[in-house]
């Protein structure tokens, strides 16, 4: 049964007070639509490519046909190397990418829509964030509300205080010890690192935490009006370990529901 309230809390992890949550949170699970519009968003980060449709014919290299014993591929005529043709050694490729090919996908605003809040009413259910392999046993409630003290904080040190406090820094460990050095030629370009996917925070404004925030492993921390599926369902997958701000909440009355992205 969906919650219409949720508990606040204070940065010590004290109850201090309820809200009610907004008919979003009330949304039902739709995992099909969350992967559709998660798969959406990182298709815009995609780069185009393509080859250059003379890319592997630069060559002479033409058959030798029959009576010699081997095969009719096209060789070189100062050697038996064979050439031009695919799967074959200095040959060009079968399928190459095309630059014609639409890899930037879209999505009906509605279903986006439906997509964001499903996933908003997913950070509420324990069985989801559980499956999800976050560390929720100390966490007090779901959804985690807590005071807007919260967004004023400055320093890492003060936001570990906060998040012990709240049962939530045990999901960071997690992710500390998941990190290890991608294998393979990845390391070259770019993703090193390999590591799990921690909580988010949610804010309805900048003050000063998104820098107190950014060196702690797997955290992310987003403007309520930034909010999209793959945020709250990284990888497709919808639970993801969330901390609203008490503003953030009232914000997605405001904007959310009233029609805003």
């Amino acid at each position: 049964m969906a919650k219409t309230y949720a508990k606040v809390f204070n940065l010590e992890g004290k109850e201090v007070g309820r809200i009610r949550l907004p008919e979003v949170f009330r949304t039902p699970l739709r995992p099909d639509v969350i992967k559709r519009a998660v798969v959406t968003i990182q298709s815009h980060r995609l780069q185009p490519k393509g080859r250059n449709p003379y890319a592997g014919k630069r060559t002479t290299a033409e058959s030798w046909g029959v009576g010699r014993g081997l095969s009719r591929v096209p060789r070189l005529s100062v050697s038996s190397r064979a050439a031009f043709a695919p799967g074959t050694v200095g040959g060009r490729l079968a399928h190459p990418p095309v630059v014609e090919k639409r890899i930037y996908k879209k999505i009906p605003k509605k279903e986006k829509r439906l997509a964001l809040f499903s996933a908003i009413a997913a950070t509420a259910s324990k069985d989801l964030v559980e499956a999800r392999g976050h560390m929720v046993g100390n966490v007090p409630d779901l959804p985690l509300v807590v005071t807007d003290e919260l967004e004023s904080i400055k320093t890492v040190k003060d936001l570990k205080s906060v998040l012990i406090n709240l049962g939530i820094w045990p999901d960071i460990e997690r992710v500390t010890e998941s990190i290890k050095v991608r294998s393979g030629k990845g390391k070259m370009r770019g993703r090193r690192i390999k590591r799990a996917v921690g909580p988010l925070i949610v804010v309805s404004k900048n003050n000063c935490i998104f820098k107190a925030a950014r060196n702690l492993p797997g955290v992310d921390i987003v403007s309520v009006r930034d909010l999209n599926p793959e945020l709250l369902a990284p990888g497709t997958h919808p639970g993801r370990l969330t901390l609203w701000t008490n503003s953030s909440i009232e914000e997605i009355k405001k904007i959310i529901l009233g029609g805003g992205d």
